[in-house]
C-alpha cells in the first residue's frame, strides 16, 4: 500500500464528516438516508410484489381495523384524512410556501416547491407502476377507485411534515427540542397512516412504503438544495477574497 494512501483517505474521511463545506457531512446524512430509504422502500415493494409474509400482516391488520371501528373514532379518522388529502395538503403547502416567500427564506421556498408536488408526482407514478387493489370489504367504511400502493396520504404527510421538522430542527437550540420536533412530525406521520388504514383503504405496507417513499424523496430534494446553498456561499466568498 503506498504511503501516500492514508493521508489522502484521512483526508477524504475527515472532508466528508466536516460541517463545512458543500461536500461534507450534510452531503454523507444526506445520501445515507437516500440509501436506507430507497432499500427500505424496494424491500417492501418486493415483498408485495412477490406476496411474501408481509402481505398476510397486511389483511390481518386491514381486517382487525375494519372489525374494531366505532362511529366516534370514524369521524376523527375521516377529518385526518381529509385534512391531507386532495383539498387540505395542497392548501397547507400553499400556505408554507407564501409564508417562506414572505419572510424571503427563498432556498426554503425552492425545496416546498421541489418536495412536496415532486413527491406527490412521484407518489402517482408508482402506483401505477405496482397497480395494487385496494383492501377489501363487505361494507366499507370508505371506498376509492384508484390504486393502494404506497398511500398517497401518507407519503404526502411524510413530505409535509418532514420538511417542516427541518426547518424547525433550523430554528431552535437543544438535542431535546430538535428531538421533539422529530418525534412530532413521526407521530403525525404515523396518524395519517393509521387513519387510511383504519378507513380500509390502505394495507400496512401501503403506508409503511410511502413513508419509506417520502424520506427518500425529502432526503434527495434538502440534500441538493443544501448542497447548491453551499456551492453559492462558498463563490461568493471566493468572489469577496479576490475582489470580483
Amino acid at each position: 500500500m503506498p504511503t501516500s494512501f492514508l493521508p489522502r483517505l484521512h483526508r477524504f474521511v475527515a472532508a466528508r464528516l466536516s460541517p463545512e463545506g458543500e461536500t461534507g457531512l450534510h452531503l454523507t446524512v444526506g445520501l445515507a438516508l437516500i440509501v436506507a430509504t430507497a432499500w427500505l422502500f424496494g424491500g417492501i415493494a418486493e415483498d408485495v410484489v412477490h406476496n411474501e409474509a408481509i402481505t398476510l400482516l397486511d389483511v390481518k391488520v386491514a381486517q382487525w381495523f375494519h372489525a374494531h371501528g366505532t362511529a366516534a373514532m370514524t369521524s376523527f379518522m375521516l377529518g385526518v384524512s381529509n385534512l391531507h388529502g386532495m383539498v387540505g395538503g395542497p392548501i397547507m403547502a400553499l400556505l408554507l410556501v407564501l409564508y417562506f416567500y414572505v419572510k424571503k427564506q427563498h432556498y426554503w421556498l425552492i425545496a416546498t416547491v421541489a418536495v412536496l408536488p415532486g413527491g406527490m408526482l412521484l407518489n402517482v407514478l408508482l402506483k401505477y407502476v405496482f397497480h395494487r387493489a385496494r383492501p377489501s370489504f363487505d361494507h366499507p367504511l370508505l371506498t376509492l377507485p384508484t390504486y393502494s400502493f404506497p398511500s398517497g396520504h401518507t407519503a404526502n404527510a411524510a413530505l409535509l411534515y418532514g420538511l417542516l421538522a427541518c426547518w424547525l430542527v433550523l430554528q431552535v437550540r437543544g438535542f431535546g427540542a430538535r428531538l421533539a420536533i422529530g418525534a412530532g412530525a413521526c407521530v403525525m406521520v404515523m396518524l395519517v397512516g393509521i387513519s387510511r388504514m383504519y378507513l380500509g383503504v390502505h394495507y400496512l405496507s401501503d403506508v409503511l412504503a410511502a413513508a419509506a417513499e417520502g424520506g427518500a424523496w425529502l432526503a434527495v430534494c434538502i440534500t441538493a438544495i443544501s448542497t447548491l446553498r453551499r456551492r453559492r456561499m462558498m463563490q461568493a466568498e471566493h468572489h469577496s477574497r479576490s475582489g470580483i
